[in-house]
């Protein structure tokens, strides 16, 4: 008889909270048999001081304890879960108090990965998907971007920086109709903190990567563009476009306001306050760098910890929760 076991990866980001469940098989075979997402902004209002606040502790416990439902369903079919969380409780004073009451309250016991570990576990989930030779992997989260650079298909850079969608919308007021002065504000800063990272000048001309949920977003309003019926819409992994379209489609965002925004296919009306701030990272890239193009990959983090798993290279005793 062919044995069964089951992997749940649980996300804590900034933005989102996600729970995958994977069942994979003694050979080694897998596949993903339950995926859950809940938009609970855990790093809305963090501020300067980095304090989490009480309302997007109070939505994240409650996904958390959605997701501990799910997983109790699990329990007779050899469930391992990995629980991470990445920037907003990264960054937090209050991470200790927090993630107690996640233990106390869900027993999951939350691992807070570095912003490195982060852009390495992109990596190892883009690589193993859409191979790299040489070029630049972006991923936009709610409170930090990580950046990874590839050369003969090996990360040789891998490097978090504090500000994400979530932030960079909530700090320049991007939520809404775009004032040019902010929308001024917010490039130059981004601009300024990518100019520090002096090995992107190697990155030049080459090709990006991009995942993240607005920039996946991105493409998702492209491939609704580009369709030609309902039944031809491109898949978001490995799609491609050119810059020119990218920015095209970043200019009708800066002409609307969050209500219209909402209302284009592609962006749902959670993520509406947030791309825009969300898409500059990537749009300032394409641009210092010239690049022509740009690739997207639905693989990333949770991909990465899911490939070490298999792989048998995960710290347990760091990221196993009971």
């Amino acid at each position: 008889m062919v044995k069964e076991k089951h992997l749940a990866i649980i996300d804590l980001g900034s933005n989102s909270v996600r729970l995958k469940i994977t069942k994979i098989q003694e050979a080694g075979n897998y596949e993903t048999v339950q995926y859950e997402k809940r938009y609970v902004r855990l790093a809305s209002n963090i501020g300067p001081e980095r304090m989490l606040k009480q309302g997007p502790m109070k939505r994240t416990l409650g996904a958390l304890e959605e997701f501990r439902a799910i997983c109790d369903r699990y329990r007779d079919k050899n469930l391992t879960i990995l629980a991470v969380a990445t920037a907003a409780v990264r960054q937090a004073q209050n991470q200790l108090q927090f993630l107690e009451k996640v233990r106390q309250t869900t027993g999951f016991d939350i691992h807070v990965i570095s912003g490195e570990r982060e852009a390495y576990l992109d990596y190892v989930g883009v690589n193993q998907t859409l191979p790299l030779d040489k070029g630049l992997i972006i991923d936009t989260g709610g409170a930090s971007m990580e950046l990874v650079s590839v050369n003969n298909g090996e990360a040789e850079e891998t490097v978090s920086i504090p500000i994400g969608s979530v932030t960079i919308s909530q700090t320049y007021h991007l939520d809404d109709k775009i004032n040019p002065a902010d929308l001024f504000d917010a490039m130059v800063r981004i601009d300024e903190v990518l100019s520090q990272q002096r090995w992107l000048n190697r990155m030049r001309q080459t090709k990006i990567i991009a995942l993240g949920g607005c920039n996946r977003a991105l493409a998702k309003v492209y491939r609704w563009q580009q369709a030609l019926s309902p039944n031809e819409v491109m898949p978001v992994h490995g799609l491609t476009m050119r810059a020119e379209e990218a920015f095209l489609i970043m200019r009708q965002l800066l002409e609307v306001d969050r209500q219209t925004r909402a209302g284009i296919r592609g962006i749902t009306k959670v993520r509406a306050d947030v791309i825009v701030g969300g898409l500059l990272p990537l749009v300032s890239l394409v641009r210092q760098l010239s690049i022509d193009e740009i690739s997207f990959s639905n693989s990333g983090l949770r991909e990465g910890l899911l490939f070490k798993y298999l792989d048998q290279q995960i710290d347990f005793d760091e990221l196993r929760s009971k």
